[in-house]
């Protein structure tokens, strides 16, 4: 009897990241201390970001925001990862996959124009100084926010109702330790073509406009760096731009791997590997490369510890 979706399969099961017994428990050890650093470090960037009036301004805000989106998504996936390490089948509903490929694609579209908006703001504040406060005012601050989350929406709306129109017959092993796209597209009965089509439209995009506008941005931070004759003056600019970039780097580079190797068994397989950076490595290292290596938030955190 067909769902109402039109497909047979009413469950999926996630196949995980290995399936060698002996790296099972490691490998749920390893990955729960990444989540609980995780969820510890994004959490308290955010208390600690609202709890100091001094951290109110546009880059603190928005790197609130990275923390909140990196929360998130990092929790859409990571429970049931972990629990494919202790049980024998990790099952999800047909319902509970479209959910969780809504809210993984939702999130991880968010994270590139956040990303985009933090680069703006880093070209606002070494390139216009003076002009800070008045260019990153609360109503454009307001406005970057809302265009980051409704990219993130349309991208998701895209990506999952493309998905609910595919018809799943026998097949439901995902061979992923999420519901992805592109291992779900290797289940389907019928025609993907279309799936593709759209994978290819929206990844490009969601990859080239932030990856542009982030080029741009830091073309002219370099061009204006390279005007300061202060030595420590170049060194403070430069030091706050190579967290940025490093981490932009990380995760640009991995999830566009991943997308755009295809949906074939053999790439299928190395897209897991190169997702857990930006899926797992990424959310975990957002708080220590823009936070503990800033002089602001940990007088802060120092302050609030004392308070404590």
């Amino acid at each position: 009897m067909l769902t109402e979706n039109n497909s047979l399969v009413t469950e999926f099961v996630l196949a995980g990241l290995t399936d060698l017994p002996e790296l099972q428990q490691p490998l749920f050890y390893l990955f729960l201390m990444i989540y609980i650093v995780t969820v510890v470090g994004n959490l308290g960037l955010i208390i600690l970001i609202r709890l100091n009036s001094h951290l109110h301004t546009p880059m603190y805000y928005f790197l609130s925001n990275l923390s909140f989106i990196d929360f998130c998504y990092s929790s859409v996936f990571t429970p049931k990862m972990l629990m494919n390490f202790i049980s024998k089948k990790n099952i999800i509903s047909y319902a509970g996959c479209m959910t969780q490929l809504f809210f993984f694609v939702f999130f991880v579209i968010s994270e590139c124009y956040m990303l985009t908006s933090m680069a703006y703001d880093r070209y606002v504040a070494i390139c216009n100084p003076l002009l800070y406060k008045v260019t990153m005012s609360h109503q454009l601050f307001c406005a970057l926010t809302l265009s980051v989350y409704g990219m993130g929406f349309a991208g998701a709306i895209a990506h999952t109702s493309c998905m609910l129109r595919l018809t799943f017959c026998d097949a439901n092993v995902i061979n992923h330790y999420l519901c992805d796209i592109l291992p779900l597209l290797q289940l389907s009965c019928t025609s993907t073509y279309v799936n593709e089509v759209v994978v290819i439209i929206v990844v490009c995009f969601n990859a080239t406009v932030p990856s542009f506008a982030i080029l741009i941005s830091y073309l002219f931070i370099l061009l204006n760096i390279l005007k300061i004759k202060s030595t420590q003056g170049r060194s403070k600019a430069f030091s706050t731009c190579s967290s940025h970039i490093a981490a932009i780097s990380l995760f640009f580079g991995s999830g566009i791997f991943m997308y755009l190797k295809g949906s074939s068994p053999k790439s299928i397989d190395q897209g897991k590997v190169s997702s857990i950076f930006y899926t797992n490595v990424v959310p975990m290292l957002n708080p220590l490369i823009y936070s503990l290596r800033n002089k602001d938030v940990k007088v802060a955190l120092r302050k609030t510890l004392i308070k404590m």
